[in-house]
Formats: C-alpha cells, sequence, structure tokens
C-alpha cells in the first residue's frame, strides 16, 4: 500500500511540475500581448462554440432595418465615410460579376472598401501583413430571404489580438474602428 501511495505522490508531483512549465511558457509567449487579448478570444469561443462558423466568429454583423434597400445603405455609407473624413476606395458589385458568369440574377451582395491612408502607412510600417486586411471592407449582403446585413472584419482582432501596438498607433487604429462601427451603424439606420 506504501508503495502505491509512494507512486501516485511522484505522479502527482511530476504533473505539477508540467503544469508549472506549461503556464511559465504560456506567460512567457504572451506577457506582451494586448491586455484585452485574453477576453476578446473568450468572445471568440463563445461566438465560434454557438454559431459552429469560423465566419460569424471572426465578423461584426450588423441588420439594416426594413425598407432601407441596398443602394440607400452603399450612398448612406459614402455620406457617413465623407462625413468622417474616410476615404472610400470604391465597390466591388459581386452580384453583377454572379450574374455575368452564370447568366442568372443573383441577391445583392457588393463589397464597400474605405481607407484612412495616413493609418494604413502606420499600420504597413509595423509589419507588411496588415496588408491583407486593407482596404477596410463593409459588405452589403442580401440573404436568401432578401434581408441585408452589413458585414466587416472584426478590427478588435488586428488592434487587440497579440502584441499590444504602439501607443500611437493604437490610438489610430481604435479611431479606424470607431469610423467602421458608425459608418455600419448609421448606413444600417438609412442615414447621411
Amino acid at each position: 500500500m506504501s508503495l502505491l501511495r509512494n507512486i501516485l505522490a511522484i505522479v502527482g508531483f511530476l504533473a505539477l511540475v508540467i503544469m508549472i512549465l506549461f503556464v511559465g511558457q504560456i506567460w512567457n509567449a504572451t506577457r506582451d500581448f494586448d491586455p484585452d487579448a485574453f477576453g476578446l478570444y473568450q468572445e471568440f469561443a463563445g461566438k465560434l462554440l454557438e454559431s459552429r462558423d469560423i465566419a460569424d466568429a471572426f465578423v461584426w454583423a450588423v441588420p439594416v432595418e426594413e425598407g432601407v434597400s441596398a443602394e440607400d445603405v452603399k450612398e448612406s455609407m459614402k455620406s457617413l465615410a465623407v462625413a468622417r473624413n474616410f476615404l472610400f476606395v470604391g465597390e466591388s458589385p459581386f452580384y453583377k460579376q454572379a450574374e455575368a458568369v452564370t447568366g442568372q440574377p443573383f441577391r445583392h451582395v457588393s463589397l464597400m472598401n474605405f481607407c484612412d491612408v495616413r493609418v494604413g502607412i502606420k499600420m504597413i510600417d509595423q509589419n507588411e501583413a496588415y496588408t491583407a486586411f486593407m482596404p477596410c471592407t463593409i459588405s452589403v449582403a442580401e440573404d436568401k430571404n432578401g434581408k441585408i446585413t452589413l458585414y466587416s472584419l472584426n478590427m478588435d482582432f488586428l488592434i487587440h489580438g497579440a502584441r499590444e501596438l504602439p501607443p500611437d498607433l493604437k490610438a489610430d487604429a481604435l479611431r479606424v474602428r470607431r469610423t467602421m462601427r458608425e459608418i455600419m451603424e448609421g448606413a444600417a439606420r438609412g442615414e447621411f
């Protein structure tokens, strides 16, 4: 009996040592992460488990109010962007491309691109990989039932997802984030 107790004590001790080493490795790897990173990933995991779809977990979705058309939403976004000194870069009318390829009508899906060039330059200077997320895009997507929703990449992953950004860049990125949310929410109501 004492042999079994000693073996279990050794196994318990080794498990504790392994756990301490594991926690130490995680602490070392994440000590310069943004303070909001862990909350962001907790929220992401919750959305992923709820929706079971990676796309739903990575984006913001804002339903468009009844009576506001896709064209109204797009014009609203352009107007709201100008009012916030945010450059409208262009539109990619996916639905027109889908119709041209298939020869069949397709529900409205357009990609609206926006940019703050000065912040973009700073982001690229921080890490060229940020170019994969540029320009900021808001999609206007009509579902199969005719309901329109606005979607955009959740910029919190770029701002808070890992190593903390330098303070001036973080402030600029948060301003762009706020502007994108204001454009989405205002356009969903048809504001100009």
